[in-house]
């Protein structure tokens, strides 16, 4: 009686696997953009995807580099640990999308809608998110070397030990913004808006790029080396 119930145990979980397996695999490589698709880990990478409708879509771990998905919808869509390399997404709708461990670096983000985003851990390095909007989005642990911030709405982030060194961040708004522990080595933060940014500390500003239209929150001053100037595009 025991082995006969160590087999029928051994049957059901083997079926219990195979079901796991078939409902994972909802994937359809073949179907056409549209909300709610399923191109979760599917190969479509140099695309022409231009205003496509992909909200609450499921893109996770799917390879989007080199695809042009300019002004598309990605509303909710989960593009957690996507490749987007060099992905064109200037004016896209991302709000609400996650995009956890994302890999976004040299990737067009410009004007694009980031609200409210899952961003944590996310790959941006040389990105260009100027005049994104990202309130409330969620940025920690964040990868934005040599980002372009510029004039990017980045009020309410949570930027937690996110890495912005070099990221330029000229007239960026961050109030609200939670600071703590992210390093913004070499950053350039001329008119940017941090009066209301938390977690700031004095010595994250040692070697940053400021002038008079930086602005700091109460306690915090500026460098003796401001104003600094930074030529267009330095490395």
């Amino acid at each position: 009686m025991v082995d006969m119930n160590f087999g029928l145990f051994r049957v059901l979980m083997v079926a219990a696997a195979l079901c796991g397996l078939a409902a994972s695999a909802g994937a359809d490589c073949r179907d056409y953009p549209g909300p709610g698709v399923d191109w979760s880990g599917c190969d479509k990478s140099r695309r022409i995807l231009k205003k496509d409708d992909f909200h609450g879509a499921n893109l996770a771990r799917a390879d989007l580099s080199y695809t042009d998905m300019t002004g598309a919808n990605l509303s909710g869509a989960n593009l957690a640990e996507a490749t987007m390399t060099r992905t064109r997404l200037p004016g896209a709708n991302l709000q609400g999308a996650d995009l956890t461990k994302t890999m976004l670096d040299r990737a067009d983000l410009q004007n694009a809608d980031l609200s409210g985003a899952k961003l944590a851990k996310v790959e941006l390095p040389r990105a260009n998110l100027s005049g994104a909007k990202l309130t409330d989005a969620d940025l920690e642990k964040a990868e934005l070397g040599r980002a372009q911030l510029r004039g990017a709405d980045l009020s309410g982030a949570n930027l937690q030990r996110a890495y912005l060194a070099r990221a330029d961040l000229r007239g960026a708004n961050l109030a609200g913004a939670d600071l703590t522990e992210a390093q913004i080595y070499l950053a350039d933060l001329r008119g940017a808006d941090l009066s209301q940014a938390k977690g700031l500390v004095q010595d994250q500003l040692e070697e940053t790029c400021g002038d008079d239209t930086t602005k700091l929150p109460a306690g915090l001053t500026p460098l003796s080396t401001w104003p600094c100037t930074r030529a267009e595009g330095e490395e």
